[in-house]
């Protein structure tokens, strides 16, 4: 369930951020940085995170607000799902923020091959999520998440600084997931999506 509260800090900042940027006149300016640092007090108050902290997360953009995108691999082999282990001990789906300079797509070959060691071919668009709706716990700014169909072309997994361990999991036996980034919900909707043989791209 959201938190009203941080919903309204987090409105707050984006209007903040681009009263910042687009601003011309410096007493309005000078009420903008007011309003940030208001938002992000409440911000602090609500999660128990340090000033500096949410200062960090939450009040270091620049610009007009837009969303980050988060892309995620789906690859499955004999009716198995590719999860990869996380250092926390949690699996997820292979991916990760999407680089400034590639595609959605291309990010997603790229989560890929640094987490799971694997050449991948994107094969269809799963999903578009706003993250808001699916996971927790929430997070200070909107993402949205792209789940994409892929097929694996080669490669084979390496330990690396993100993950310790890749698998190939049963839809009813999956293993304690990283829920902030992949939850049961999305695993069985990509389960559907790879047995569909005509299945159209879910968005929110």
């Amino acid at each position: 369930m959201k938190d009203q509260i941080v919903e309204w800090a987090k409105e707050l900042q984006s209007i903040a951020q681009a009263g910042l940027w687009y601003g011309k006149d410096d007493f309005d300016r000078e009420r903008y940085q007011r309003i940030r640092e208001i938002a992000a007090a409440m911000m602090a108050e609500k999660t128990g995170l340090s000033a500096e902290q949410i200062s960090g997360l939450f009040c270091s953009g620049i610009g007009y607000e837009t969303p980050k995108i988060d892309t995620r691999a789906a690859v499955f082999r004999d009716d198995r799902i590719l999860l990869v282990r996380e250092r926390s001990g949690k699996w997820s789906m292979p991916g990760g923020w999407c680089d400034y300079n590639l595609s959605p797509a291309d990010n997603t070959v790229k989560e890929a091959k640094e987490e799971a060691g694997l050449d991948v071919e994107i094969v269809k668009v799963i999903s578009v999520q706003d993250r808001d709706k699916h996971n927790q716990p929430p997070y200070v700014y909107k993402i949205v998440k792209i789940f994409y169909l892929c097929r694996a072309v080669g490669g084979a997994f390496v330990p690396n600084l993100e993950t310790s361990e890749s698998g190939y999991f049963a839809e009813d036996e999956l293993p304690e997931l990283a829920l902030e980034k992949t939850n049961e919900e999305q695993v069985r909707m990509c389960f559907e999506a790879y047995r569909s043989s005509c299945w159209e791209a879910q968005f929110d």
